[in-house]
């Protein structure tokens, strides 16, 4: 149910408003100042916020430009002296409308309706940016992170490979992305592969694509993530666990430019920067004869190791601010303070699946406690056996 505060110093007036929203199902509250209105704004969540113009002590207009910064509420006006100065104004100050006594009952159900719908298609837009840039936010100010920022700065433009090693959890995935994002080649498609969920009797057709007939499902013609990332950057992760014998075709594509689709014999030119990530040793692997040398050294030109979040403890405190804001919009919830001490146990504990575990337990502290999260918080609710 939307909730919507009124605010407007005639008792009349919150009484009639209040009785008509709450038929049509709105929660209702009202004050009937404007400095009241701010605290309640200021303690709780609306959906809409109708506020008088002409109120003593703090005018509706003043209270507006207070709102435009601590929320992004819409703000519906009403006044009965309103005139197109007034008007001109409130819309500059951030109201949605302004509506004129004697209120017109179904054009103020309509601002009231078109205001809401407006707003949470901004908030769902906020979301979805926020789904889509979280991807590419690399936080950390670390030695470690700043060198592998810096590596990232110097090869992106340049059309190299690159090879990405580090622990399961640390942002390999982060690190390709950042490349593909800084080089000339970011208005084509990022194509990701995770060779280790593939098995190894597909991996061939997902990578080079396959022709009508080629095997017994293959009942038509389909791309393969070369043809898919042609032009732009393809992705393989978890290289590592790829097949040799996917391994020897990977070699030639790099080799000549060119593929070959399961069951086909036409050779197909494709243009793709090749970025690699394993969280493996490869050269225990090629000892092992697990992993072609010649491959590896076609892959790693360029060597960027990510740091383990044990070795970049320093980072904690930003990576919890980070992961805080970006949970609690996404829950839609106040944002949560980290205590210096809870800091402090964050910092004690092993985190063996690095960033993608810290991220866990933030979104775990944060729907399970206050809105101070002490350090007997992260006590109570760390893993077991998680401490140094």
């Amino acid at each position: 149910m939307s909730k919507i505060l009124i605010i407007d110093d005639e008792r009349s007036i919150r009484r009639t408003l209040s009785e008509i929203l709450e038929y049509e199902n709105y929660q209702i509250e009202s004050v009937a100042s404007a400095v009241e209105g701010l605290e309640m704004i200021k303690a709780n969540k609306y959906d809409l916020i109708l506020s008088d113009i002409k109120m003593p002590q703090m005018d509706g207009l003043e209270l507006l430009d207070h709102v435009s910064q601590l929320t992004d509420v819409p703000v519906v006006m009403i006044s009965g002296h309103a005139d197109v100065d007034t008007a001109i104004d409130a819309m500059k100050r951030g109201a949605h409308d302004l509506i004129e006594k004697p209120i017109d009952l179904n054009r103020l159900l309509l601002t009231i309706r078109n205001a809401m719908e407006k707003s949470h298609l901004v908030q769902e837009t906020k979301i979805l940016k926020r789904k889509v840039s979280k991807t590419y936010d690399m936080i950390g100010e670390s030695p470690q992170i700043q060198q592998v920022k810096n590596m990232i700065d110097r090869v992106a433009e340049k059309d190299v490979r690159v090879l990405i090693t580090g622990d399961n959890g640390t942002g390999k995935e982060l690190v390709a992305r950042w490349l593909h994002e800084k080089s000339p080649r970011v208005s084509q498609s990022f194509v990701e592969v995770n060779c280790a969920a593939i098995p190894s009797e597909l991996i061939e057709s997902e990578l080079f694509g396959h022709e009508k007939g080629a095997f017994t499902s293959a009942h038509k013609q389909r791309k393969g993530k070369f043809e898919q990332a042609n032009g732009g950057t393809l992705f393989l992760d978890e290289i590592g666990d790829m097949s040799l014998s996917a391994q020897a075709k990977v070699l030639r594509a790099l080799q000549e430019n060119k593929i070959n689709r399961v069951g086909g014999d036409k050779d197909i030119k494709v243009n793709v920067r090749i970025v690699a990530a394993t969280n493996k040793d490869l050269q225990k692997e090629i000892k092992e004869n697990k992993f072609r040398e010649d491959l590896y050294h076609r892959l790693s030109v360029i060597l960027i190791k990510v740091p383990a979040l044990r070795d970049r403890l320093d980072d904690i405190p930003l990576l919890a601010a980070h992961f805080n804001e970006q949970i609690c919009t996404e829950y839609g919830l106040p944002l949560r303070k980290f205590s210096d001490d809870a800091i402090s146990e964050l910092k004690k504990l092993k985190w063996t699946g690095n960033i993608r575990e810290f991220r866990n337990m933030v979104e775990r502290l944060i729907i399970l406690c206050g809105e101070t999260i002490q350090a007997q918080d992260v006590i109570d609710y760390a893993i077991p056996n998680s401490r140094v």
